[in-house]
């Protein structure tokens, strides 16, 4: 522990602390529309074990570096590119986020909006599947935010920590945000949006052609920004319909 008295390491600490909540933004959007589908009741405790199981994914991960750089290594060659097993589980991870971001907008244009109007209508799904989605979009977004921890620290306690630190924080707003997004059906929309955005970006990065993450987050924050004056200006209309 004599990193405590180093301040580069707690400039590393705050630096990968940030990185993993910042990563962890897409995990939260999808923990709100997976759970979306459970009884009321259980969301909460949905979203504390899947948060929770995926802190301990990442931890197993991460005592793992050498099985997951080792995901670098190649599987096989496609027209002279050489396509590593990080490829395909990034490739896989794109594939899955599409199609289910695809199935929840298809499920809500289908329904016409009458589901969050009343609640039902909705096909419901077992809590260990809700959990198991969420445990399988983890393991995706670990890979990336493990080896970049690596590359960035090299203190185990200090990558351990900042999981744990940003788990803490996803779990306190997991349940506002979540309900938030369940009163709102526009920004839901949205939100599966960004889903697809993201399940493109991994296809893009599972077959060689990086996207700087720098693009993606600024629009996603552009989109969220003009989804809430457009909340606003709804909100106005309904507080001037109610005083006529």
């Amino acid at each position: 522990m004599s990193w405590l008295a180093e301040p580069e390491a707690w400039i590393a600490l705050f630096t990968l602390t940030s990185l993993e909540l910042v990563l962890g933004v897409d995990n939260l959007v999808f923990l709100a529309i997976v759970t979306d589908r459970l009884p009321a009741a259980e969301r909460p405790r949905a979203q504390r074990v899947g948060l929770l199981g995926a802190a301990l994914m990442r931890v197993l991960l991460l005592l793992a570096l050498s099985w997951i750089l080792g995901l670098d290594r190649e599987a096989f060659a496609v027209a002279g590119r050489v396509v590593t097993w990080h490829d395909l589980v990034l490739f896989a991870g794109g594939l899955f986020l599409i199609g289910k971001a695809t199935s929840e907008i298809h499920g809500m244009i289908e329904s016409g909006g009458a589901e969050e109007a009343h609640g039902g209508g909705r096909r419901r799904v077992s809590f260990a599947g809700v959990v198991a989605q969420v445990m399988l979009l983890d393991l995706v977004f670990s890979l990336d935010s493990v080896l970049t921890a690596v590359g960035l620290v090299e203190e185990l306690a200090i990558m351990v920590i900042a999981i744990l630190l940003a788990v803490a924080a996803m779990l306190t707003v997991a349940g506002p945000l979540s309900s938030f997004v369940r009163r709102h059906p526009t920004l839901k929309m949205l939100a599966l949006a960004f889903l697809i955005l993201i399940g493109v970006v991994l296809i893009a990065d599972g077959t060689g052609f990086h996207v700087p993450r720098g693009y993606v987050y600024f629009a996603m924050g552009f989109s969220v920004a003009v989804e809430f004056l457009n909340l606003q200006v709804r909100k106005r209309a309904a507080r001037r319909r109610a005083r006529t």
